[in-house]
């Protein structure tokens, strides 16, 4: 099975609105088995949406989002009937619920929206509860046509609802997401290029952001249990040879995985930030339930916060600068040391885009990890904006503190 989705909308193709629809139901349908051939974006213009559906009725389920509003430039229904040959007819039953919805809010209807009610002849209107425009179901060519409003609530709403239990069933899909990081995506692709091969099943791809490699798996099948058993083995192919690298899988992110581990091993954290101005501490406690492990930690951008809140000697900043592997460990230790944590993390760098010189280049972080048995520190310069080096050093060091927590529960299961 097939499937073309269509979002319709001038904010769309201008770039002032980034369509998430079209992500989220892609999701649904590959819940369902229906893969999803193409993503096609058109404005508010009739002949442009028409052209979209027949061009799309090849597929065997083709999903729109937008334009069912009650304004002038709403224009998906027109643009439907004119892909099925269609007159535009009203529907009294679907007046009544727009009246009535409209009453619930203690509101009139305006004579504007009689235009949501309009169906083209041969299709049939699909229930809004949630808002004010009635979707549609219709055929073009081979193709189950559905067009769904362009709010996400409602569009979600309504196709989990009304259209999802429509849906052929094409099989059962199964899915994983392995979060990795330390490589780039080029490494970890030459590591499962087998499991990458064109027409495989499962199905194996790779995403890069922000330094996350996230490993895809995808498997189909004739049953749910096949579909699980096929992804499960896929996955743990995967784990085993990327190894130390993998951090988390499904919705998990490295601050969580690191919250995780102080967790389980009943430890506590502390954090010291210069160059990352509190960009660590914000994305610990993003993660719920951060206070069992996190007690907190101090943004020390001046030198002279350096030494008042981490306890960094003046002499060493003044032998080695502010920026230094010396000061970074100075920070980590102090914070440990003064708030009381089992392990700490700080950073000192030049997030640019000036201050830089050639001994020591925008880009460059120090960033340090103390611990029970000591500190370490590592040295990275980050190519890209302000906000990228920040970004990308604050994920970095959380990586070092969870492979150096992993070592640290390793010892002690080998005690």
């Amino acid at each position: 099975m097939r499937a073309v989705i269509i979002a319709v909308g001038d904010e769309l193709t201008s770039g002032a609105t980034v369509d998430t629809n079209s992500a989220w139901l892609a999701d649904g349908l590959g819940r369902r088995g229906i893969a999803v051939a193409r993503h096609v974006t058109v404005g508010d213009d009739t002949g442009a949406i028409a052209a979209a559906v027949a061009a799309a009725a090849e597929a065997d389920v083709v999903l729109i989002t937008g334009g069912l509003g009650p304004t002038a430039d709403d224009l998906s229904r027109q643009g439907l009937a004119d892909a099925m040959g269609a007159e535009l007819r009203e529907d009294a039953r679907q007046i009544e619920r727009i009246a009535a919805r409209f009453a619930s809010f203690g509101r009139e209807m305006k004579p504007s929206n009689r235009s949501q009610a309009l169906v083209p002849e041969g299709a049939r209107p699909i229930d809004n509860d949630w808002g004010t425009a009635p979707g549609l179901a219709a055929t073009v060519g081979a193709a189950r046509v559905f067009v769904l409003p362009g709010v996400p609530r409602e569009m979600e709403a309504m196709f989990a609802a009304k259209v999802f239990p429509e849906l052929p069933a094409a099989g059962a899909v199964a899915r994983r997401l392995i979060h990795t990081y330390g490589t780039g995506e080029s490494d970890v692709g030459e590591t499962i290029v087998d499991l990458m091969a064109r027409g495989r099943n499962p199905a194996v791809g790779t995403t890069a952001k922000a330094g996350v490699i996230t490993v895809r798996v995808n498997a189909s099948a004739d049953t749910p249990g096949e579909a699980e058993a096929l992804a499960d083995e896929a996955a743990a192919e995967v784990r085993r040879r990327l190894g130390e690298l993998v951090f988390g899988e499904g919705p998990g992110t490295l601050p969580a995985a690191v919250g995780e581990l102080l967790a389980a091993a009943g430890e506590t954290l502390a954090t010291a930030e210069s160059c990352t101005g509190g960009l660590i501490a914000r994305m610990i406690t993003d993660v719920p339930g951060a206070s069992r492990y996190y007690l907190g930690g101090a943004v020390a951008y001046a030198n002279e916060a350096k030494t008042d809140l981490a306890g960094v000697d003046p002499a060493l900043i003044e032998a080695h600068g502010a920026v230094s592997d010396e000061v970074a460990e100075a920070l980590a230790v102090g914070i440990r040391r003064r708030l009381g944590a089992d392990w700490s993390v700080a950073t000192t760098g030049v997030a640019g885009p000036t201050g830089g010189t050639d001994a020591k280049p925008v880009g460059l972080v120090c960033m340090a990890v103390a611990g029970p048995t000591g500190g370490e520190v590592h040295r990275r310069t980050f190519p890209g904006d302000r906000d990228v080096v920040r970004g990308r050093a604050a994920l970095a060091l959380l990586n070092h503190l969870r492979l150096a927590l992993t070592g640290s529960a390793a010892q002690r299961e080998n005690r």
